[in-house]
């Protein structure tokens, strides 16, 4: 039930993402779209208060849809609507679909977009994110923070949350409301998760690496591209919990990580996370959130000039 259920939204999904396309004309605007999903340190704890004047304005050609994040089985869960990148859309955002709610936090997407903008400035760029902290990819390490396995358990899960939210984006055939019809064409995935799947038991990121492929091809087939550019944020660790080891199996998450961009062409992994300063024993500080955006901009990038611009340039 849970299969055909999924099976069934993400029809609906792309019948949504066929009309879209259907509409758009000579005269629709082209946006540059990228994915961001995770768990606690893509939605971010770095510090509004803290951010340079830099990336604290609002530039007109940058748009974000951020899905509200909640636990399994809530039906809130991806709500969101379209607005201008700005700062506060990071851990406490939340959205009932028709407000945005900001939070004093902001994550990986103010740099990212605005490193984006500087490699394309003459290209609109559109962010959808979902990120739920806490969440795994592996059902065993769920706990009460919720899972991306798309068949777990009979109810929602962050899996559909996702869904949810990438529909509710794309319904949206004028994401700037300006009266010309948008036109989305995905560039890339960044993912930024794994801490979770490395607490509990060796045997959970033993399977991380099939678990990831698995949830990479599944959101490539979301945005109706099995070749779309991913990039991994490698997950590190503060040393501040757990007597020097706050996540006790991490290095095998890193493994399967590196493991999953050697074996994918189109995919690459940010390593600086290693080098970052912490706020609390699991979540980076303000500059390690401005620094992972940039570098991650900087990979999908690198991608980006490999397979992107003719995908783009097809359209």
């Amino acid at each position: 039930m849970k299969i055909v259920i999924s099976i069934l939204f993400f029809i609906g999904f792309l019948i949504t993402g066929m009309i879209a396309t259907d509409q758009t004309s000579a005269e629709s605007e082209v946006f540059r779209l990228y994915f961001l999903g995770g768990q606690s340190n893509m939605a971010g704890h770095g510090l509004v208060r803290e951010l340079p004047d830099s990336l604290l304005s609002v530039d007109v050609d940058i748009w974000i849809f951020d899905g509200n994040p909640t636990g399994d089985n809530d039906d809130k869960g991806g709500m969101g609507k379209w607005e201008h990148l700005e700062p506060g859309h990071g851990s406490g955002f939340n959205s009932d679909g028709v407000k945005n709610m900001l939070s004093h936090k902001f994550g990986p997407e103010l740099s990212f977009a605005k490193t984006i903008k500087r490699l394309y400035p003459d290209e609109k760029i559109a962010i959808i994110k979902y990120a739920k902290g806490g969440s795994s990819i592996d059902s065993l390490a769920a706990r009460t923070f919720g899972c991306w396995e798309i068949d777990f358990q009979s109810g929602d899960n962050q899996f559909d949350y996702f869904l949810k939210t990438v529909n509710s984006a794309l319904s949206n055939l004028d994401i700037n409301d300006n009266g010309i019809p948008d036109q989305l064409v995905p560039a890339g995935i960044v993912w930024m998760q794994g801490e979770s799947d490395a607490i509990i038991s060796e045997d959970i990121p033993k399977r991380y690496s099939y678990n990831l492929k698995r949830l990479m091809d599944l959101i490539r087939a979301t945005f109706r591209d099995d070749d779309l550019p991913v990039v991994i944020g490698k997950i590190s660790d503060s040393g501040l919990d757990n007597n020097g080891k706050t996540w006790p199996y991490g290095e095998l998450v890193q493994y399967a990580q590196e493991e999953f961009v050697r074996n994918d062409k189109n995919a690459a992994i940010v390593r600086s996370t290693k080098d970052y300063q912490y706020s609390d024993p699991y979540h980076y500080d303000t500059f390690g959130y401005i620094d992972l955006g940039k570098n991650f901009a900087e990979a999908i990038y690198s991608l980006d000039t490999l397979y992107a611009p003719k995908r783009v340039s097809e359209h």
